[in-house]
Order: C-alpha cells, then structure tokens, then sequence
C-alpha cells in the first residue's frame, strides 16, 4: 500500500493543483512506499503568499515569543525522536541509529535558535557626537526559502528553518524528492508548537519547483544543500535576481594519516566516515591519504580486514551498520564508478558488489568499496562518487599530502591523524578547507558554530547555521539619532564627523 505525501502550505496538508507525482521507494526492500505531490508554479506561488502574509505579524512577534514556539518544538522533535528517525531509516536507508543521531544534530539547531533573544541584541553607542547616538539592528529579511538534499531529510532542513524563524522570516522548505516524508512530519510539529499557519510551508517536487522558487520576488533569500552544479546554478540564478544565497555544493573530503597516528583509531574513524550512511554524507571520507609506503600497506591491510566485517543490511535490523543506497539509479551510479576506477588503472581492492549481503532482496544494496593506487588524474578521485567508496591516494610526505588536498577542487572538509602538534598545527594553518578535523574524522561543527567549505563547496558569502546562519537571515540597520534641544543649530556643507 502506497502512501500520498502532499504539500504543506498555510497551515495544512494540500495535494496542490498540479496533477504530477513521483515514485518513492523503501531502499531497503525496492518497493514503492509512496507517491509525493510534485509542486507546479501555482502550488510555489501559493506557499510564497501564505509566508508573504504570515511575515509581518510573525516578524513583529517579539524574539522571546518566537524562541517559546521553537522551545516547543524542540521539545516535540525529542519526544518523536525514534518515529522520526524511522521514516528516515524507512525512506533513505540510513541504518536506524544513524537516523536517531541525524534528529539529535538537527535539534542542536534549534537549541541554539532557541537564543535568540541574546542573539540579536543590538548595538548601541551612546555620544558620537555631541547629543548624537548610534544604534545597529539586525532585521529579518522576509519570505525566505530552503532546497535541501536527500542525504539528510531531518538534520539539513533543520539547518536552515529553526535559525530563520528565530529571526523573524517565514519559509518555504523544498525538501528532496527522494525522502519528503521527514519535512512534512516537521511542519505538522511546528504547528503544534504554536507556529502561525504560513509561517512555515512546505513544497515538494523537481527543478519546476525549485525554479519557481528561484524566480518568485518574493523570496528574499535561498539555502541550498546539494551537488556543485546545482549549487552553482542556484546561486548564479538567484544572485542575479537581488536574493541572497548561500549554497553549498559537492565535497571529496581527505583524510592524511602520518605514521606516528594511532592506526586503529585512524582505520576505525575512516571505516564511520567512508562506510557511514552508505557514504552517502556530504562529509564521509573519500580519500586517505597515507604517508609512507610502510603506512600505506598497514593501512590497506587492515582496512581489508575491517572491510570483512562490515555488516550490511536493512536498516532497522539489528547490528547493522552500514544501509542501502537511496535509489536503484544512485545505486548503479556508485557502482559504475567501480568499473571507470578498474579501466583507470586503480587497483579495486574490495569489490562492493561482490558482497553477501542478509536479508538484500531487491533492496538497493552496495557493499563497502577499496580503491589503491588511485591517482589526481582519474575520476574517481576527481568526481564526488557520493556512495561506500574509499580511494587511498599514498602520498612520499607530509608536504605532499597537503599540497594533494589544496589542489583538489572542492574544499569542504578535511582530517589529519597524527600524534604530533606541530604537524597538525600546520595542517590546520595551510589547508584550503573550511572545516579540518585533528583526530577527528567528520568534524561537523557544532550548532553553535557555523557549517561550510571552501573553494567550490560553497557559493554565497554565508556559511550555515551559528553565527553565519543569523547573519545571513538579518539585514543590518543602523541609525544615528539626534533629539531637538535648546542647542543652537547651525547648517553644516562638509561632511558630518561628530567631533
């Protein structure tokens, strides 16, 4: 039995006008689990003006009363935490408590949402001049929206609305096609929450409805999560027409391991990072880079040895760690890869497809992949593969290492495992990412800092979440105010410098 997964707009759930839809799978099993409105214009134009009229009440609700809402809602997304994650698990394959840990890190979100009262305090300055004063505000933009990937349908989304709301704007979320469910299921506790209807839509469907998004002047602002080109697309097209964005595309994250590091930590931390969530993570290692033949070969072998053990299997089944691939088409994307790396002349160590994997049916199955002897020039080290597939690039030294990870295109994060200071110190000084891990294999900042790459991981000025998040929700105001006094007053042609 299939289900019908509608839009959210004004407050409630609403098939839309289009008569479009699309297939969505249990990647677990093959079959088809539901059927999602895909949104036309209209239904866009619908959800754009049920945001346009909720904003200027919802931006003139004081910031402590919309932190309430958010406290709220917090409190909801804890108590469904396990349900929530199960439609993940159920939708995108993700094993069950990487799904549980997914809806954790998007609820530290909206923990730090829940500050904004402090966070938007102003400045103030008093006597810059004589009986003059200045004072800066930060005001929230207006309709904003959020196009966010399949990979992470709770904790991406998450990202974006809880910070935006805080600040006074309302929201159109487009989430992933692939795995809608999640979103819907977040409005529906927003709205218990105490949120306004309007306040927060939700639209679902393909590129029309992203465009019309993109082409709507009254979207102010756009957050994207996705691949470089789609990445690049949304922030040329919304950029042109005056809207902010911020944009965060592909990755091919590296990880250099010297030989003084702990090698079982360094093998257990890339087995989570390359083989977690099927690798299908905008941070999992794609690359490890040894340096030193002697520390290559160890760790080859004992990454064929963990390989071995990987349990592979059905999300909500008990000890598995590593799922199945999102869709039957990503699946055979990831493993064509296999074939390109062989006919490059990569050694394919492990074969993902060879694996025996329990209980695989007519799931969307790929087990964990090993590449050696990979090199700058072939596409499987160029191209984000976005699946279970660990490439070793060895590296003669350190300084070789480094100059492997910054020349790579894409910069968004990166790790070093070393027992020396000063190597990661300078790891850390000259690497050309914008988030770096010491011992620490995804280093996914915390809410209340702020998430983004470098290089051409990001588009727009504004990373995610944290302190870019509000910065990147609120304008900047400032004004300078003088009262009427018994001072005389004279006119003034130069220019003013309050001295």
């Amino acid at each position: 039995m299939t289900t019908a997964i509608d839009h959210w707009i004004a407050g409630q759930s609403t098939a839309g006008t289009s008569t479009r839809r699309g297939d969505v799978f249990n990647p677990a099993t093959g079959a088809l689990s539901g059927r999602v409105a895909y949104a036309g214009t209209d239904d866009v134009h619908a959800a754009v003006t049920a945001a346009a009229e909720a904003f200027p009440a919802w931006s003139s609700t004081p910031p402590h009363v919309r932190a309430r809402v958010l406290f709220r809602f917090r409190d909801l997304v804890e108590s469904n935490r396990d349900r929530l994650a199960e439609i993940i698990t159920a939708e995108h394959g993700k094993v069950f408590n990487d799904a549980q840990g997914e809806v954790t890190r998007g609820m530290e979100v909206i923990e730090f949402a829940c500050g904004i009262p402090q966070i938007l305090k102003g400045e103030f300055s008093e006597n810059v001049g004589r009986t003059v004063d200045a004072v800066t505000l930060r005001q929230p933009l207006g309709v904003v929206a959020g196009i966010s990937p399949f990979n992470f349908p709770a904790m991406v989304p998450m990202w974006m609305f809880p910070v935006a709301l805080a600040c006074g704007n309302t929201f159109v979320m487009k989430p992933s096609e692939k795995d809608p469910t999640l979103s819907n299921e977040l409005a529906r506790l927003l709205a218990e929450a105490g949120a306004p209807d309007g306040v927060f839509n939700v639209v679902h469907g393909d590129k029309a409805a992203v465009d019309a998004l993109l082409e709507d002047p009254r979207v102010e602002a756009v957050s994207f999560v996705g691949s470089t080109p789609v990445a690049e697309h949304i922030h040329k097209t919304a950029a042109a027409d005056g809207k902010r964005v911020q944009a965060l595309g592909g990755a091919k994250n590296h990880m250099v391991v010297m030989p003084d590091a702990d090698l079982d930590q360094a093998v257990a931390a890339l087995m989570g990072a390359a083989y977690g969530s099927a690798g299908e993570r905008c941070m999992a290692i794609s690359v490890a880079v040894p340096v030193g033949e002697e520390t290559a070969q160890r760790l080859r072998e004992r990454l064929i040895k963990a390989l071995a053990e990987l349990k592979v299997g059905p999300g909500m089944s008990d000890g598995v760690e590593m799922g199945p691939l999102v869709t039957a088409a990503h699946r055979d994307k990831v493993a064509g890869y296999l074939d390109i790396g062989t006919q490059e002349g990569a050694e394919l160590v492990v074969d993902g497809r060879q694996s025996d994997i329990a209980d695989a049916g007519d799931g969307f199955f790929l087990g964990g992949s090993l590449f050696d002897h990979v090199t700058p020039g072939m596409r499987i080290y160029q191209e984000e593969i976005f699946g279970p597939v660990l490439s070793l690039v060895r590296a003669d030294s350190f300084a070789q290492a480094l100059t492997l990870v910054n020349e790579h295109e894409f910069g968004n994060g990166t790790a070093i495992f070393t027992r020396d200071g000063n190597t990661a110190r300078t790891y850390l000084a000259k690497v050309k990412a914008g988030m770096v891990g010491i011992n620490v294999p995804i280093p996914v900042p915390m809410a209340f800092h702020s998430f983004g790459g470098w290089k051409r991981s990001l588009f727009g000025d504004h990373h995610i979440h944290g302190p870019e998040g509000v910065r990147f929700y609120t304008r900047n105001k400032t004004a300078t105010t003088r009262w009427p006094s018994d001072t005389a007053v004279t006119t003034e042609y130069a220019m003013p410098t309050h001295g």
